[in-house]
C-alpha cells in the first residue's frame, strides 16, 4: 500500500473523546486524494517502534474543499489514544489514498429520498454522504436517525444542526439517545429493529419511496436495522452498510466445504502484489497478513477486522477459511475473493492475487 506524507492542517475536538483531523493536500496530489463521499483514509505512523495502521472515514463533504477524518478514542486503542492526545497542526502522518465501498456519488438533477441510520462514530462517513447529497442534489431529501448515549456524545452536533438550519425542508434529523430521556419516547433508546418499524409507522419515511438506505455503526445495530428494513419490503440492493467496532463473539464466518481437510504442517504461500510475486512459509494458525509481516513482506491491509476490504485478493490455488467477513459481497465469494487479514490456510499451498479485480 502506497502512502504519502501529509501535514496536519488542523485538529479539532468534536466531543470529549473524538477529534477530527484535516490534512493539507499538495497541488500535485489533489487527484490522488480526490474522494467519493463515504470513503476512508488509511493513516500510518510508528508508535514505540511499531508501525501502526488504521483506517478512518472521511467526514468532509465534496464542497467543503478539505480532507478531514474523525478519530474517536477507544479504550486501549493505541492510535486513537495517540490521535486524541498527541496530534497537532504541523505534524505529519503517512496517508494512503481514499478507498472504500460505502459510497454514494451525488448526481445533480436527481430527485430522490435517502435515509440513514448511524450510531456513534458511524456518523463519520454518513455526514459526508448526507451533506454532499444536500449540496449537489438540491431537489433530494435526506432523513438521518443518529444514535448516541446523550447530547454530549453527539459527534458533529453543531454541524448537523447547521445543516438542518440550511436545509430546513430537505433534512430530517432525529437524535436517539440511550441514556437521556426526553419528551418523545420514540426517540429514547438505541436504534434497533423495533425503532425502525416505529419510525416507519410514524411516517418518518416511506420504505417504498427511498432510493438508498445507509447503515453505519456496530454490527448488532446494523443487523437489527437491516432486518427491519427487509421486513418492510426493502430490497437488499438499496441497503448500504459499513461496520464500525465489531465484537469478537459475532463474526460472520465464510462458508467452507466439509471435504476440506484442515492443514497441520507448514504452508507454502505465493502472493502477487503490484505485478510482483513473492513466496513464504506460514503456519496454518496464522492469518496471511500476519504471516507475511513476520517475514518482512508488506501486504495491503488497514482495519485487520474484515470490514474495510483493503486486503481483498483472489484465491488462485488452495483453500482458506475466514474468521469474519463484513465487506465481501456474495458474488465476490463465489468468484474466489477472500480477505487476507482473516484468511487461514486449510491446504498445504495457497496462491493469492492482490491485483485481481
Amino acid at each position: 500500500m502506497r502512502t504519502y506524507p501529509l501535514t496536519i492542517e488542523d485538529v479539532r475536538a468534536e466531543t470529549d473523546d473524538c477529534v477530527s483531523i484535516a490534512f493539507t493536500v499538495p497541488a500535485a496530489l489533489k487527484e490522488t486524494f480526490r474522494f467519493t463521499p463515504g470513503q476512508y483514509l488509511t493513516l500510518q505512523t510508528d508508535l514505540d517502534g511499531e508501525r501502526i495502521r488504521r483506517c478512518y472515514s472521511i467526514c468532509s463533504s465534496l464542497d467543503q474543499q478539505e480532507l478531514r477524518v474523525a478519530v474517536k478514542h477507544l479504550p486501549g486503542g493505541r492510535f486513537s489514544t495517540f490521535a486524541n492526545q498527541a496530534l497537532s497542526a504541523g505534524m505529519t502522518l503517512e496517508v494512503a489514498p481514499p478507498e472504500g465501498r460505502f459510497t454514494w456519488q451525488p448526481t445533480p438533477g436527481r430527485t430522490s429520498r435517502y435515509v440513514a441510520f448511524a450510531a456513534g462514530s458511524g456518523i463519520t462517513p454518513v455526514i459526508s454522504i448526507a451533506q454532499s447529497i444536500l449540496e449537489r442534489e438540491p431537489h433530494s431529501q435526506f432523513a438521518l436517525v443518529y444514535g448516541n448515549r446523550d447530547r454530549s456524545s453527539i459527534v458533529f452536533r453543531e454541524r448537523l444542526e447547521d445543516l438542518k438550519d440550511q436545509h430546513l425542508h430537505r433534512l430530517t434529523l432525529i437524535h436517539c439517545l440511550s441514556r437521556e430521556r426526553r419528551d418523545i419516547p420514540l426517540f429514547d433508546g438505541r436504534i434497533d429493529s423495533a425503532r425502525v418499524l416505529q419510525l416507519s409507522a410514524a411516517k418518518l419515511f416511506d420504505p417504498t419511496a427511498v432510493e438508498a438506505f445507509f447503515l453505519c455503526g456496530p454490527e448488532g445495530m446494523i443487523a437489527s436495522t437491516r432486518g427491519a428494513l427487509h421486513m418492510l419490503g426493502v430490497s437488499a440492493d438499496k441497503i448500504h452498510t459499513e461496520h464500525f467496532v465489531t465484537s469478537s463473539s459475532a463474526h460472520l464466518p465464510a462458508p467452507t466445504s466439509p471435504e476440506r481437510a484442515r492443514q497441520t504442517g507448514d504452508v507454502h504461500v505465493e502472493v502477487s502484489v503490484d505485478g510482483t510475486a513473492r513466496t513464504f512459509q506460514m503456519r496454518p494458525d496464522e492469518t496471511v497478513i500476519d504471516a507475511a509481516a513476520a517475514v518482512g513482506i508488506e501486504l495491503p491491509y488497514a482495519c485487520a477486522g474484515g470490514m474495510c476490504c483493503t486486503c481483498r485478493c483472489r484465491l488462485v490455488k488452495g483453500h482458506v477459511e475466514m474468521a469474519a467477513n463484513y465487506s465481501l459481497e456474495a458474488w465476490e465469494l463465489e468468484a474466489g475473493f477472500v480477505l487476507a487479514c482473516q484468511a487461514k490456510p486449510t491446504t498445504n499451498e495457497i496462491i493469492l492475487d492482490f491485483d485481481a479485480r
